[in-house]
């Protein structure tokens, strides 16, 4: 028998029931899931032990730990913090890198110092995403890449070398991040020339991540990284600061229906979505910043201009924001949204549009003009940005949305729905199984 009970249970569907609600309350800040990742990579490469405080744990930090358990590393997961004693010494074969870009991106050119062949697959819409830009890169370094017509599963084999390289920056810049975390320990120095690059912002961040760990890059505006190599990762205890791009629904959640304070936010934060502050002033909600905590009240929000492209995980909040302003408002950026886990843009367009607000696409902008949330039931198409931004859509509602698959949201922010719960957000869960399939023998 194919099927059995067992794997049957676990067809269940989630949903929740989001109702419009009032939000007060202080909530610590989500860890960034984005540097919790980057934090384990370069704990796989650290001799000794390195600590990691605050880390996110989600789904994507699942599939970054295992990542660095098949390459060697040995980690160890306590209730606040992961211990991770580096590796590089393992010879598994596959690496699942669940539905997670990063780790794909990041961690290939860490696998390439592998001298056998290793497999690289993934789940959802991760196996949609393209790959090119990871073989055209790795093999201007000695390494052997093979792809599955330009998508996953792909294969490498190394050893990767030092070297000069010339890669596009414009759909993704995790395979950069990958390169400036592998070529520091090679024997010849590097030199990476990034055309057309994008999100500069995560640069930075892993920069100045890989600083911490006493490795230093010279980064010439973002076209020319020079990497000298035979340098040595150290081990540290690094506190991971709080995530914006989570935070950023919580505060969008605060301007249109209540009174939200976090804690743990880093006001100096090189993350890139911390640009959420700025369209929360545009929209008319100005953000408090004081003892700790950044406050966002409900206000009278108007429509505002934001230029998205170095940020794109805002769209989905920005556009649950642009909902309630009075007036068109203005996103650019569009172009950053086809490779996410879902055709993103289209995926807003969607949902607003069922929810009853007027959404247009034109060039590299969408423009959305506020309005009334009607009830409706949205299909998230297992992006947790976009079941994110819907059940922020209902709280100044007058109608409940309902959120099929909703645990999507396990992805980045596992807690996202019981901190909605913790500031006053009235949600109510069922599950639907899936018809109980055909016994085939």
């Amino acid at each position: 028998m194919i099927w059995s009970w067992k794997f049957w249970k676990k067809k269940k569907i989630s949903k929740k029931t989001v109702y419009p609600s009032p939000v007060l309350g202080i909530l610590n800040a989500p860890a960034s899931k984005s540097m919790t990742q980057r934090a384990i990579a370069a704990g796989l490469q650290t001799p000794g032990i390195t600590s990691i405080y605050n880390p996110a744990f989600c789904n994507d930090t699942n599939s970054a730990l295992e990542a660095a358990r098949k390459l060697g590393a040995e980690v160890v997961e306590y209730e606040d913090h992961i211990k991770v004693a580096g590796g590089l010494s393992s010879y598994s074969r596959r690496i699942n890198c669940g539905e997670s870009g990063l780790v794909m991106r990041m961690f290939a050119p860490l696998a390439a110092m592998k001298t056998h062949k290793i497999t690289f697959m993934g789940e959802g819409s991760l196996r949609n995403r393209p790959v090119q830009m990871i073989e055209e890169a790795l093999s201007q370094l000695g390494v052997e890449v093979r792809t599955n017509n330009g998508l996953l599963p792909f294969s490498l084999e190394g050893p990767i070398r030092g070297g000069k390289l010339l890669i596009d920056g414009s759909v993704s810049s995790q395979l950069l991040t990958g390169l400036l975390m592998t070529l520091p320990l090679m024997e010849e120095d590097s030199e990476i020339q990034v055309r057309n690059l994008k999100s500069r912002p995560y640069i930075s961040m892993t920069i100045d991540l890989l600083r911490e760990f006493g490795i230093r890059i010279e980064n010439r505006d973002f076209e020319t990284f020079l990497i000298k190599g035979g340098q040595e990762f150290h081990p540290v205890e690094y506190l991971v600061e709080g995530d914006w791009s989570n935070c950023a629904f919580l505060l969008v959640a605060g301007a249109i229906a209540g009174e939200i304070h976090l804690e743990g936010l880093n006001l100096k934060s090189l993350q890139a979505d911390r640009a959420i502050l700025e369209a929360l002033r545009k929209a008319g909600a100005e953000p408090g910043m004081d003892h700790g905590y950044v406050s966002v009240l409900k206000s009278e929000l108007r429509a505002f201009d934001f230029n998205a492209t170095d940020c794109p995980d805002l769209f989905p909040p920005l556009a649950a924001l642009a909902a309630y302003c009075k007036g068109t408002s203005r996103i650019t950026g569009l172009s950053r949204l086809v490779h996410k886990e879902s055709n993103r843009a289209l995926s807003i367009q969607k949902v607003l549009t069922k929810l009853g607000i007027q959404l247009s696409l034109h060039d590299d902008v969408m423009q959305i003009t506020g309005g009334e949330i009607r009830a409706a039931t949205i299909n998230p198409q297992n992006d947790h940005r976009i079941a994110m931004m819907a059940a922020v859509m209902a709280l100044g509602s007058k109608r409940p949305v309902r959120i099929l698959h909703a645990d999507c949201v396990d992805k980045s922010y596992s807690d996202f729905y019981f901190h909605l719960e913790k500031l006053g957000v009235r949600i109510e869960p069922s599950y639907t199984e899936m018809p109980e399939p055909e016994l085939q023998f």
